[in-house]
């Protein structure tokens, strides 16, 4: 008969020979990927020099200070003799309330361990304490200049979120118990987990955040019926079916950002905005943009404007008959629009008859956290990778906007992959969240040096395009202005400044949430809501101070405003029977190109 002991023992036997297994296989593959990352560029956003030049800064601006450094060290001190009078209080059986709490939503520390077990509690509390005290002395380091500051706080918080003990094994106790429960199976699988992500990025962590296989165009997601109507170098043009018998006269064209997919919005059929759209009655079209290779590096800004929703434009004309019609831009898709709208603008072409906006950025003069990483040295590096290449790759803009928020996109993927061994969630935001595309060169290129270093867009005639200057100005026709409170991406201070810049008259209505949750938010869901003010104050904050709440979704308030616009009742347009042959069956081919199939398979 075998006791417990006994088998505790063999338990523990087990996960020691499986740790040691681990351990071992973690050498050679992190030996196989310094191998394989010597053979191959090692550009990186962030550039590790620039980020250790930030720090040198940083320290040199803290020692000239030593009497401030002095205090600081002295409170985190005092600190911590508090928080260890409370554990000690705690293990004698009495009371301690915390000395420091997580901030709302943090949710490394959910596991009830962490405040119902005095050690991990005080290593929690410790933390928190060094994290809390180490930014405050960041942000209020002198001798800087605003640019170095800002990215002294950013990386400041990159190295604390790294530190968290939520993302170390030894002081997780939900990794250590799924390793204990498992005999250390989880930290196997972990490390195979790790091993395929290596293998993904070809030597560099790419980090899993959804379920391989778990969705497929046209199956799963971007299911909205439709057609391809038509087709050139840098995009596709879908047609979507009706589902009503009649539909407004002016068709909307939709412009997404071609930063990633389009169908973010066209996900599933519960939370596609362009499903919703054709069953209140509009003919929508929506631009598909190419994956671009080495083969379209000198397509420019102004390239994308013709032949993007400029050439979309006349096909739809053609397709409908209708000259007439709404333009939408999501994210970048709305700062092209807005281009267009003042190039049209400049020719008197009043095709445009109303303009939608969805977290778009026109003032770039305050670009939030993304302004971290645009300043000389940073841009000479991209652009001399691009060169090399002819475009950016997909995983250099996924890899900044993860820093932008490292707790829940980067650091909650490594402790469920790599230290619970778990497979990453079925989610179909993630899905598109890494299905990215290139930037080609030249695009790209005008778009960081322009916008984000030179705020052109923002000054009268700042810019030209194809042989007209853009005055956002002239743009005199009804816009509306959807902007997220939470938006780490387009600000939404700095979407309403850019809203002011259009002559006309702006709806502008700020929704919960951030920059696709925001968005992508059906009707009826009953989820975050939004503020309208109707006035024009002076600022952002004296508009939300102004504004009024409403509850759930703000996409039935901006149908009501395309309904205004959009034109009597007419029959239903059936793409098959439009001006233009359907090419094929949405979703189309140019979204079905994934961001690594331009090179070579990892081997």
């Amino acid at each position: 008969m075998v006791t417990a002991g006994a088998e505790q023992q063999r338990a523990q036997a087990g996960l020691l020979q499986r740790v040691e297994e681990v351990g071992l296989r973690g050498q050679r593959l992190l030996r196989e990927a310094l191998d394989r990352r010597t053979r191959e560029d090692d550009f990186q956003i962030p550039d590790p020099g620039i980020v250790a030049g930030i720090f040198r800064q940083l320290a040199e601006a803290l020692l000239a200070d030593p009497a401030r450094l002095a205090r600081a060290e002295l409170r985190f001190m005092e600190a911590m003799g508090e928080l260890w009078q409370r554990h000690q209080r705690r293990l004698a059986g009495g009371e301690a309330e915390p000395l420091v709490v997580p901030e709302p939503g943090d949710r490394r520390f959910k596991d009830p361990a962490w405040t119902e077990e005095p050690a991990f509690d005080l290593v929690r509390q410790a933390y928190l304490l060094w994290a809390q005290q180490l930014e405050e002395l960041v942000a209020g380091v002198g001798g800087l200049d605003p640019a170095t500051a800002a990215k002294a706080r950013f990386y400041t918080r990159q190295l604390v979120d790294l530190a968290s003990p939520s993302n170390a094994p030894l002081t997780n106790p939900q990794v250590l118990r799924e390793a204990l429960d498992t005999e250390g199976e989880s930290l196997l699988r972990g490390l195979e987990h790790l091993q395929a992500d290596l293998e993904r990025g070809r030597g560099r962590l790419r980090l899993s955040t959804v379920r391989r296989g778990a969705f497929r165009l046209g199956r799963d997601i971007a299911t909205t019926a439709g057609q391809v109507v038509f087709r050139n170098e840098l995009m596709e043009l879908i047609q979507y079916a009706p589902s009503t018998p009649q539909v407004r006269r002016r068709p909307l064209l939709i412009v997404p950002p071609w930063i990633n997919k389009y169908y973010i919005l066209d996900m599933r059929p519960q939370n596609s905005l362009v499903r919703w759209l054709v069953g209140q009655g509009f003919t929508v079209f929506l631009v598909s943009w190419v994956n671009p290779g080495r083969e379209l590096a000198g397509k420019g800004f102004e390239d994308y404007m013709v032949e993007g929703p400029l050439a979309a434009m006349a096909a739809i004309e053609q397709a409908t008959g209708e000259r007439e019609l709404l333009l939408t831009g999501y994210c970048i898709g709305g700062t092209l629009s807005a281009c267009l709208l003042a190039w049209l603008a400049a020719r008197g072409d009043g095709r445009v008859r109303a303009a939608s906006f969805l977290t778009t950025m026109l003032d770039f003069s305050e670009p939030g956290e993304l302004g971290v990483f645009i300043d000389e040295e940073q841009l000479a590096l991209i652009e001399r990778h691009m060169r090399a290449k002819g475009y950016l790759e997909a995983e250099h803009m996924q890899r900044v906007f993860s820093l932008m928020r490292a707790n829940d996109l980067i650091w909650s993927f490594v402790v469920n992959n790599y230290l619970m061994g778990r497979e990453p969630p079925a989610f179909d935001l993630l899905h598109w969240n890494e299905d990215g595309t290139r930037m080609p060169e030249a695009m790209h290129r005008f778009y960081l040096r322009s916008m984000y270093q030179r705020n052109l867009l923002a000054r009268p005639g700042g810019i030209e395009l194809a042989g007209h200057a853009i005055d956002l100005g002239r743009v005199k026709l009804p816009a509306y202005f959807l902007s997220t409170r939470e938006d780490h991406i387009a600000p939404w201070a700095s979407t309403w400044r850019g809203s002011r810049l259009l002559g006309g008259s702006v709806r502008f209505v700020l929704a919960g949430s951030g920059h696709i949750a925001g968005v992508v938010n059906p009707a009826g869901s009953g989820k975050y809501g939004y503020w309208l003010n109707a006035g024009r104050p002076a600022g952002p904050e004296a508009w939300l101070a102004g504004a009024r709440r409403h509850e759930g979704s703000w996409w039935p308030d901006w149908q009501a405003w395309l309904a205004r616009h959009a034109g009597p009742p007419v029959p239903a347009r059936d793409p098959a029977q439009g001006g233009l042959e359907p090419l094929m069956a949405a979703p189309g081919s140019y979204v079905t190109v994934a961001a690594e199939d331009e090179d070579a398979p990892f081997r």
